[in-house]
């Protein structure tokens, strides 16, 4: 079996791990009864310390990478005059990562189909590492490239769409951009898309990538009719920005700091706002923003309470 490189030491820890801590155990139930009531009590305490830790551990790099969820969310929004849309939306595949190959990618997509979505928007950062393109092994490029093929199979009536992430424009935008429009999904980098539909056209805005490039509302929209918007970002920060018309911003990049610690939040959000739009909805001055907690991992092969997720968005008119 192989393993990937990032988690050798976790597999090392995680072997090591387990028989130190039946070892310790074993020793305080052979002293429990000649040892003092504090120290007993103390030693115990240190003991499950350590084992919650070390079973939060192995969770973290072994369990919850692996897991997917759907997460169903609806927007009723007063800036959507037209028939209800349903959208499957994915973010930071990182096809590389140690959770992530070509092979989960297919599954990823066969999952999305069976959800029947009218659109799906693909929120970047398709490949993992810094490393560009010309220094990828022969094996990268190979899985890369077969990644990128499945996103063909997805079967939205109204299609797919997406934008470019930060790893992406380390690998090579173009490379990636030209392999997505040859499996016939559009890439937006600054421009937009109106799709026709009997419930009413609507218009997908899709944003330059904010750490590489230069996000601009104006740029993105230009052009566009005045109907129903969407619009597509790869980091979440743009969303203060966003014109008043804009019913609906979807996000990825934060995988929802990839790891939550209970009652301290997330130490790490990739968001020059904290926490603010570090994760899932946010509802602010009228307009709604969904960030996804992505599918792979990146720096830190680990997710604690943020498992990998499809989000499926169903955006609705407001009663009038």
């Amino acid at each position: 079996m192989h393993i990937h490189q990032q988690l050798w030491p976790a597999v090392i820890g995680a072997t090591l791990g387990l028989p130190l801590l039946v070892l310790a155990g074993d020793w305080l139930l052979q002293r429990w009864k000649r040892l003092r009531a504090r120290t007993r009590w103390i030693g115990a305490a240190a003991l499950a310390l350590v084992t919650l830790l070390y079973g939060s551990g192995v969770y973290a790099v072994f369990i919850e990478p692996n897991q997917l969820v759907v997460r169903r969310v609806e927007v009723v929004s007063p800036h959507w005059r037209g028939a209800p849309l349903t959208i499957a939306a994915i973010g930071d595949t990182h096809v590389g990562s140690p959770s992530v190959n070509a092979e989960r990618v297919e599954k990823l997509v066969g999952r999305i189909d069976d959800l029947h979505p009218d659109l799906v928007v693909l929120l970047g950062d398709y490949v993992a590492g810094h490393a560009p393109s010309a220094q990828r092994s022969d094996a990268d490029h190979a899985e890369i490239t077969r990644a990128m093929a499945a996103f063909a199979v997805l079967n939205a009536r109204l299609g797919v769409v997406a934008v470019i992430g930060n790893h992406d424009v380390w690998y090579s935008r173009q490379e990636l951009t030209q392999a997505l429009q040859d499996d016939g999904v559009g890439v937006l980098w600054n421009r937009n898309v109106t799709i026709r539909r009997p419930g009413g056209a609507f218009v997908v805005a899709g944003l330059e990538d904010q750490t590489t490039g230069h996000p601009d509302f104006s740029a993105a929209l230009d052009g566009a009719p005045p109907v129903d918007t969407i619009v597509i970002s790869h980091s979440p920060d743009p969303f203060p920005q966003a014109p008043t018309d804009v019913a609906l911003m979807l996000a990825a990049h934060t995988h929802c700091g990839q790891v939550t610690i209970p009652l301290i939040g997330r130490p790490v959000t990739l968001s020059r706002y904290g926490q603010r739009y570090a994760c899932h909805r946010v509802d602010e001055n009228g307009h709604t923003l969904y960030v996804t907690a992505g599918i792979g991992t990146s720096v830190a092969p680990v997710r604690f309470l943020n498992p990998p997720e499809i989000v499926l968005i169903t955006i609705k008119a407001a009663p009038r």
